[in-house]
């Protein structure tokens, strides 16, 4: 398996961004994946956010190579797309926490039902089952206990999508207005 990388210089806005992408597969190269991932990480611009032209052309098939789309060592293309705001990082890194908590309570919850399957399953002597089992069941209660803090802080977050579909309509609202006034002062 042999390495293919190629460097290429991605204008954003007035700033220009030299990224160079190594590609592991023998047939394809860097992807267009590839690209926009290090453009998140060099710009702050999220994947979602970015739109990448080449020669006029967008670049839409993430798995798709570089090298389909004509891009080869020293290729200029364009970069448009906004960063979220401090708002927004913030309410992803929430997310992420988020998601982190719910797995690190989803292994300590497997691990229970491994538990309780072997004591069902006769891995523990008889006199000892009644202390283990109840030792597993204040887990389970304390694991029931965690998702519960995690669906409050979920539920706390809808009110921020509340509010960021208010500014929304607000946004949109002003943009109609001053549509209007352009009109008028022509």
């Amino acid at each position: 398996m042999s390495e293919q990388t190629i460097t290429v210089t991605v204008a954003y806005g007035s700033t220009k961004n030299s990224i160079t992408l190594t590609g592991h597969d023998d047939a394809k190269g860097p992807t267009v994946k590839d690209l926009s991932d290090a453009l998140t990480q060099a710009t702050g611009v999220p994947a979602a956010s970015q739109k990448l032209i080449f020669k006029g052309k967008s670049l839409k098939d993430m798995e798709e190579s570089l090298s389909s789309y004509g891009i080869k060592e020293g290729s200029k293309l364009m970069m448009i797309g906004k960063r979220n705001s401090p708002e927004e990082e913030a309410e992803l890194k929430k997310l992420k926490d988020i998601e982190k908590s719910v797995e690190q309570m989803a292994k300590k919850l497997e691990k229970v039902d491994g538990e309780l399957t072997g004591l069902k399953n006769g891995f523990l002597a008889k006199d000892l089952q009644a202390e283990a089992l109840g030792k597993l069941d204040h887990r389970v209660k304390i694991a029931a206990e965690q998702f519960m803090k995690i669906l409050e802080q979920i539920d706390a977050m809808d009110f921020l999508a509340q509010c960021d579909k208010i500014e929304a309509c607000i946004s949109d609202h002003l943009s109609k207005i001053q549509s209007k006034n352009l009109a008028l002062a022509e």
